[in-house]
């Protein structure tokens, strides 16, 4: 896929990237190269959390977190825990507020009501059996795991095709929660509003925004300020993944929407030569 070369222009050391479609994947760059994910670390602890509730270990609407606060609440950032702390700054449901530390809580709750610790829980749920050998979790459940673009394309494919979490499962996971509330998206400010399903962000009519202007309203995956991200457009069933040394910035918000139009536009022209 010429569209991956785009990551050998990027302003970076080291970068690898996938797409996946349902008839399989491509990949480019440094595809075994273990990388920080930052963020993307979250819809990875989210699969698990959601693993967690099929299983019966708990709840979605579970408390959890701050008073009043859910399972939920913790998964689509409207717990009303700060960014970085776990310092209360509104009510549950009222604001959406993107927290790191609403994941640690979320994952101190699972290894609470498991009795398994979380990186060991992630481990068991989403890594196994997924095949994906070189990803860990080394510390912190919102922004600390690691893995390789090879594996990263293993969980894209489970998200075009989900087999961990039931359909409807994964359709909640994917789908806005608690519509209407507004936030700030990290790196593009305040958004009106700022769509989350459980533990994906959606890009629903946000612009500016890291995916592609060819991305469908309802991309859902994440970025990562290590220079990474995962989206999954379910209308055009295609998922892009990439992942580099450098820092999330001003080289990222010009280089990953072109990459993704690039991908989508290469994907199309494809099927549209397909003989019918």
């Amino acid at each position: 896929m010429r569209a991956l070369e785009q990551i050998r222009d990027w302003p970076v050391r080291h970068a690898a990237a996938g797409v996946v479609t349902r008839d399989g994947a491509r990949m480019a760059g440094d595809v075994e190269r273990v990388f920080p994910l930052a963020s993307v670390t979250k819809p990875l602890v989210a699969y698990a959390v959601l693993v967690a509730v099929e299983e019966g270990a708990i709840e979605l609407d579970q408390p959890a977190g701050p008073p009043g606060a859910t399972v939920r609440h913790l998964l689509a950032h409207t717990s009303g825990i700060a960014f970085d702390t776990t310092d209360i700054l509104a009510a549950p449901g009222t604001r959406r507020i993107y927290s790191s530390a609403g994941f640690e809580v979320l994952a101190a709750f699972v290894a609470e009501q498991t009795g398994i610790a979380f990186p060991e829980y992630l481990q068991e749920a989403v890594f196994e059996p997924l095949g994906m050998k070189a990803s860990v979790l080394t510390g912190s459940a919102g922004h600390a795991g690691r893995s390789t673009a090879a594996d990263l394309v293993r969980f894209a494919a489970e998200l075009l095709n989900p087999q961990l979490i039931s359909v409807p499962m994964h359709a909640a996971a994917t789908s806005v929660q608690f519509p209407g509330l507004n936030g700030v998206l990290p790196g593009y400010g305040s958004q009106r509003p700022n769509d989350w399903g459980l533990g994906f962000e959606i890009r629903d009519g946000k612009s500016p925004h890291w995916t592609g202007g060819a991305n469908s309203a309802g991309t859902y995956g994440h970025f990562g300020q290590s220079g990474t991200f995962l989206w999954i457009d379910p209308e055009l069933g295609v998922a892009s993944i990439a992942l580099s040394d450098e820092n999330f910035g001003d080289w990222a918000r010009e280089a990953w929407p072109v990459f993704s139009d690039a991908v989508i536009a290469e994907v199309n022209l494809a099927r549209n030569s397909v003989p019918k």
